[in-house]
């Protein structure tokens, strides 16, 4: 059962054509890679759904329910959270204050409230700090729990941000490129816990990944864009063998993947 789709998704800036009529599904329970080469339209297609960008064409479904062309902010509470090509965290928070601040979108207290009901305010910081510190136990960082995020290394910077995308309680979890900047004992520590999301938590992902060595092992489908058109899709052994996908991406590649 389809839990996201992206149906006939244009996008142009300028004389630029970044995304030609692309469709994809995301299914329940799912690991679905997005892959090609730099400039293909992998992460203005994330935009789109996520809510940064506006397509000029196109529906944006989740659940059914359209959620083309809301502001960010909208398209995160109603379900869809996200991490970065370039962590996003707060560098002067510590990494437990950076995984609370996620949890904002549910949090019915305001200031107004905090006046009028100061004990359900503190219950409610209360119940975001302990789900905080469960998602710290899963991602394995307790003993960094008090550190400033900006003096962590890049791995650890990138366990902290999906820690914090989790908070969000989302419906469909969107990874941009989350093994960038790795060495290769911290990349299979995030396919693992990606693996663990996935299984654990039940989150359907889409996953943006140049490292075809991890998507081929974690995905459960691969779409391939290039130029902004969607050239193939299948499963990890059905893309690989795509001559459109080695003649685009995979190259040499292929061979050793």
């Amino acid at each position: 059962m389809a839990i996201l789709e992206a149906r006939d998704v244009h996008i142009a800036f300028g004389g630029v054509q970044a995304l030609q009529g692309v469709d994809l599904t995301l299914n329940e329970g799912e690991i679905l890679a997005v892959i090609g080469p730099n400039g293909a339209g992998k992460t203005t297609l994330m935009n789109c759904i996520s809510g940064w960008y506006k397509p000029d064409k196109g529906r944006i479904l989740l659940e059914g329910r359209d959620i083309t062309g809301l502001p960010a902010d909208k398209v995160a509470a109603a379900g869809i959270g996200r991490t970065f090509q370039n962590t996003a965290i707060f560098h002067g928070l510590t990494v437990l204050e950076n995984i609370m601040v996620g949890a904002h979108l549910w949090m019915r207290s305001n200031f107004l409230s905090c006046m009028l009901y100061w004990n359900l305010a503190q219950k409610e910081e209360i119940e975001v700090r302990e789900f905080a510190e469960e998602i710290i136990d899963f991602l394995e960082i307790e003993h960094i729990r008090r550190t400033p995020a900006g003096a962590l290394p890049m791995g650890l910077r990138r366990r902290v941000e999906l820690g914090r995308a989790l908070a969000m309680r989302p419906k469909v979890l969107l990874l941009d490129e989350p093994m960038a900047g790795l060495n290769v004992e911290e990349k299979e520590d995030m396919a693992r816990f990606v693996l663990d999301v996935n299984e654990e938590w039940g989150l359907p992902v889409i996953l943006i990944e140049h490292d075809m060595g991890v998507v081929m092992d974690i995905s459960d489908r691969v779409m391939v864009l290039d130029y902004g058109r969607k050239i193939a899709e299948g499963t990890p052994d059905e893309v690989r063998q795509n001559p459109k996908v080695i003649n685009a991406y995979l190259g040499v590649q292929s061979e050793a993947v």
